[in-house]
């Protein structure tokens, strides 16, 4: 099961499209090292048309289908050795890199029609819960600095903690701030 995307709809792909483009001018696309040969070459259409049409589990069904390596390296206490791949790595990636578009895409929303704030919501149910992660919840993200954060910060740690790490369920919402009354 995948992430609940509040605010994917047209618009927001075509912005998540553009993020992409922007990475691809710019050399930022985040490549796992977990991409095999066929993974690397093949992984940035999969996730443009993904982008498009699709969401982080038909990108993560499309990485299954023979993007990834068998095996890799990690490192021990005593050097490296070499373990299988996760069988979640697929579900990890996609959920991370779909997520990351996405909060992309409505930032330069909100930048856009600046009558949005971006806030952070639970996307996916999680049966065990980080306390950093639920301690995001409901928490605002100024635009400019949050695209800028996630632009300069690819893969998975960003400077502002947003998303929090793999696979914590959390994803933002465009809030519209001229619905709110001031007390």
């Amino acid at each position: 099961m995948g992430l609940n995307f509040l605010n994917l709809d047209q618009e927001t792909r075509r912005y998540m499209v553009d993020e992409l483009e922007y990475d691809l001018e710019n050399g930022t696309v985040y490549f796992s090292s977990r991409l095999n040969p066929t993974g690397k070459e093949r992984y940035v259409e999969t996730l443009r048309t993904s982008l498009l049409n699709g969401d982080d589990v038909s990108l993560a069904k499309e990485i299954r289908n023979g993007y990834l390596n068998v095996t890799e390296q990690r490192r021990t206490k005593n050097g490296y050795t070499t373990a299988r791949v996760p069988i979640t790595a697929a579900d990890t990636l996609a959920e991370g890199e779909f997520n990351r578009y996405y909060i992309r895409a409505l930032c330069r929303r909100a930048i856009k029609e600046s009558k949005y704030k971006i806030v952070v919501y639970r996307a996916k149910d999680a049966s065990d819960p980080r306390p950093a992660s639920e301690a995001k919840i409901g928490e605002s993200f100024e635009p400019n600095h949050l695209l800028k954060d996630l632009r300069e910060n690819i893969g998975v740690d960003t400077g502002l903690g947003l998303p929090p790490g793999p696979n914590s369920g959390l994803s933002a919402k465009l809030v519209d701030t001229s619905q709110e009354t001031t007390a």
